[in-house]
């Protein structure tokens, strides 16, 4: 038996194929294709409903992070307020007036430590670091070299080893005669 080549006119078709399925089949795959189309539906309003109880977790966890800091730092005030009340009443009692200050202190550096702040040590001669430092004053001098740290005017702090504040300090300036 020979075969028959296809001729230039006769380009093959592509057929659709049919297929017959039972009704019943039929019925069952519709119910099967809606079950799905209802668990994608239902599955995309959990992933939004969780994503938004999410964002307010964080939105709340942003608001009420510093609590605790807080709440230290008002017991901190209340020393303090007890201090300006006490030296009000009592005139005369400068020195323990001075000593209850610097207890408040104490209290506010432990406090700052315990929760990861550390000052900046700027020593005069140190060159200015635009990183740690802000230049609030210069002076001209010949005494230190030129863009070195000659006084800090205001603390700088880090929190780990991010800078939270620059140190406020005055810098030296070559000077010309």
């Amino acid at each position: 038996m020979q075969e028959k080549e296809n001729s230039p006119e006769e380009k093959p078709e592509a057929v659709e194929a049919m297929v017959t399925i039972k009704q019943a089949e039929l019925e069952a795959l519709k119910a099967q294709l809606a079950e799905c189309q209802n668990g994608t539906l239902r599955l995309y309003a959990d992933f939004e409903n969780t994503r938004k109880r999410m964002e307010r977790d964080k939105q709340e966890f942003v608001k009420y992070a510093n609590e605790k800091v807080i709440v230290e730092f008002l017991n901190i005030l209340d020393d303090l307020e007890r201090s300006v009340l006490v030296a009000r009443s009592k005139h005369q009692d400068y020195e323990n007036f001075l000593k209850g200050v610097e207890m408040i202190m104490s209290r506010i550096l432990d406090m700052l430590k315990k929760h990861g702040v550390k000052s900046m040590e700027v020593v005069p001669g140190l060159s200015f670091d635009p990183h740690c430092h802000e230049v609030l004053m210069q002076e001209a001098t010949n005494e230190m070299p030129d863009g070195s740290v000659m006084e800090e005017l205001q603390k700088g702090y880090y929190l780990g080893d991010r800078v939270v504040r620059t140190a406020k300090v005055k810098v030296a300036k070559e000077k010309t005669e």
